[in-house]
């Protein structure tokens, strides 16, 4: 269990909301999540069931059905739900999708999708990558044409997370392929949309119960009214949400790493080998030291890089640092965690091997440790 005694980003009010976040994932998560893995996709009434529980989209204003609360709050819900072992796509939707309909969305699509986002009526997605396209946003090929007063959306979209449960997608389009950055658009395409196809849910090495499927878009026609914000402006606005995505990430990692050293300790602690302990040996217990040690940090790092996001102040390279410096470290603790399991720790039956399966890709998606780094070195 998660323990908050120190934490400067924790008062009475998050300790009981953290609580509750606990206790429901105890009843509506732990008992599904190995069907979940098996099936590759979490029931729709699990995120219903979380809109009952106020868990979704809790930084969305009160005026479009949410409660109104600041990035703690999400925080609170990514780490017990990281803690948990579970991949589930409900901080994506509350983390990411949230905040651009909030900023940028018209009345309009406020009044029709947010209130549906925050009870679970709607789930959403954000589709980026491309087949031949990652990191570098910039070279996008879907395309977004204007014909009348209606864009034709036409292109393919992978990885992308909540891709087969998705009733709302923030596609991101070129408006004018000449224009580079400038050309780029965030056109929202509902799911129900003629000549919107969604491929396979795809088979990853971890994140199972993540439905993360291939979107088709063959001539998909939306009302220029479907443009979120400015149309050009979507590389800015992609780039001025990049810290607090980056943020989540680094707050899911932080957890994980947790959850990871946990379970070494129980383990080593039970398993006996040479008549003691494995816990015992002193290449244990300087392994374990030495990790928690960096837990100790990242801690405060970690609840450092929140206060600076709700003051204002997280810019590119903090989120980017953050991100890298929290997944690298999700990564060293999982692995380390497994190896103390032994043979043990490559048993699906263990929960280190979920842990460790699902650690790998936080290195990746979000931009990779590598962009990370060059994100950074610029700031230098």
């Amino acid at each position: 269990m998660l323990t908050t005694e120190g934490r400067a980003t924790c008062d009475e009010d998050m300790n009981l909301f953290r609580d509750q976040v606990r206790k429901f994932f105890d009843r509506a998560l732990i008992p599904n999540l190995d069907r979940w893995e098996e099936e590759g996709v979490v029931d729709r009434s699990f995120w219903t069931a979380c809109g009952e529980a106020g868990l979704l989209c809790p930084t969305v204003p009160p005026e479009y059905g949410g409660l109104g609360l600041d990035f703690r709050y999400n925080a609170v819900i990514d780490e017990e739900l990281s803690y948990a072992g579970s991949s589930a796509g409900i901080t994506l939707q509350s983390d990411i999708v949230a905040d651009y309909i909030v900023n940028y969305g018209s009345e309009e699509q406020k009044q029709k999708w947010l209130p549906k986002m925050v009870s679970g009526e709607a789930i959403t997605a954000i589709a980026m990558t491309e087949p031949g396209t990652g990191s570098d946003l910039q070279g996008v090929r879907t395309t977004a044409r204007k014909d009348g007063n209606h864009y034709v959306v036409s292109g393919s979209k992978t990885y992308i997370t909540n891709g087969q449960n998705a009733d709302l997608i923030i596609v991101v389009a070129k408006t004018d392929p000449n224009a580079g950055s400038k050309g780029i658009s965030l056109i929202l395409v509902e799911a129900d949309r003629e000549g919107f196809k969604r491929g396979r849910n795809l088979d990853k090495v971890g994140q199972n119960s993540a439905d993360t499927s291939e979107l088709f878009f063959e001539d998909v026609r939306v009302p220029i009214t479907n443009c979120l914000g400015e149309e050009g402006r979507g590389f800015a606005y992609l780039m001025s949400q990049l810290p607090q995505e980056r943020l989540g990430i680094a707050v899911s990692a932080q957890a994980g790493a947790q959850r990871a050293f946990d379970e070494a300790v129980k383990f080593t602690k039970e398993r006996k080998a040479f008549g003691q302990s494995i816990f015992d040996f002193q290449n244990t217990r300087f392994t374990l030291g030495a990790l928690k040690a960096k837990l100790q940090a990242g801690w405060a790092h970690l609840d450092w890089a929140i206060q600076r996001h709700l003051e204002g102040k997280l810019t590119a390279a903090e989120g980017s640092a953050a991100k890298l410096f929290h997944t690298e470290l999700q990564w060293e603790a999982c692995d380390t965690a497994l190896q103390l399991h032994g043979g043990a720790g490559y048993m699906n039956e263990y929960p280190i091997a979920r842990l460790w399966r699902d650690a790998r890709v936080q290195r990746i998606y979000g931009g990779t440790s590598e962009i990370m780094k060059e994100v950074v070195a610029r700031s230098i």
